[in-house]
């Protein structure tokens, strides 16, 4: 196994300079992105797993962190079971949605997402499984039928009691109106951005289809997750006890580094665009 361990590393013109190499594989930064660019001409089945990283080099927050929403608000107070039985919870719960949405309304892709697409373009792309909320990856160019959003969509709102669907900017400006906590327009069911919030169950058919997806992957290539927030951070795991292939690119380590094949600490775009270029020469592109 071919294990690549990155951290705070530096290029110094083409060769990796490595203060803290935990693994006696030294590869240069440069043959680890051929090495990955290669394993996806080879394979048949690439899926591509994303977290927060990839969003927060979009401009979007990583709300978890120093400074983010949750140094603001309590976690403990958007539970979907205070949503749903506290219109004054529902209320606090839209004026931290609106707050949010505003990142992610102006956000636009970065080579990552691009290069994610570009590799659904060449045929080498079986799945994106995205934690991620802010359908950036369609903005990039991927096709709905291609992308499991394992958390939801803050792109759509859903009414919890008759299940229409509404536009997010629709709903944007009723709130921007003064409206504090909106009411479906069909039943007067209570309106909820269509993510998954704390309590609430993951989504039947996404997840199922995201676990089949790991476990019949031959490359598994995570990018910009911790891996910290189950039940997706265990998709590579299940990646693995079916043989694929597991690359991990992240700018901070993860608990499942000594799992993989190989570890790329990094930013994503420049990594992925860098590797999505190879994969074309390669297919002679």
């Amino acid at each position: 196994m071919l294990i690549v361990f990155f951290l705070n590393s530096f290029y110094n013109g083409k060769k990796l300079v490595n203060s803290q190499l935990k693994y006696s594989n030294e590869v240069n930064m440069e043959e680890a992105m051929v090495q990955t660019a290669q394993w996806i001409v080879d394979s048949k089945r690439v899926v591509i797993f994303v977290g927060a990283g990839l969003s927060t080099e979009s401009g979007i927050p990583d709300f978890r962190s120093p400074g983010g929403v949750w140094d603001r608000y309590n976690p403990e107070d958007f539970y979907y079971q205070n949503f749903i039985s506290s219109e004054s919870s529902r209320a606090k719960y839209w004026e931290m949605a609106t707050e949010m949405y505003g990142s992610i309304k102006k956000a636009q892709p970065n080579p990552a997402h691009l290069a994610i697409a570009e590799l659904e373009q060449l045929n080498k792309l079986d799945r994106v499984i995205t934690q991620n909320i802010d359908g950036l990856h369609f903005k990039a160019g991927n096709t709905p039928e291609k992308v499991i959003e394992l958390h939801g969509t803050a792109l759509f709102v859903s009414c919890l009691h008759c299940g229409h669907r509404y536009e997010r900017d629709e709903i944007q400006e009723r709130l921007l109106q003064g409206e504090k906590a909106p009411k479906c327009d069909q039943c007067r069911g209570p309106l909820k951005p269509a993510t998954i919030s704390f309590g609430q169950s993951m989504p039947e058919k996404e997840t199922a289809e995201a676990f089949s997806r790991a476990a019949g992957a031959d490359l598994f290539v995570v990018i910009g997750s911790s891996l910290a927030v189950q039940p997706a951070a265990s998709l590579p795991q299940v990646a693995k006890r079916n043989r694929a292939r597991l690359v991990i690119i992240n700018r901070d380590p993860t608990p499942l580094d000594s799992i993989a094949d190989l570890v790329i600490h990094g930013q994503a775009g420049a990594i992925m665009g860098d590797i999505v270029l190879e994969v074309k020469k390669r297919l002679g592109n």
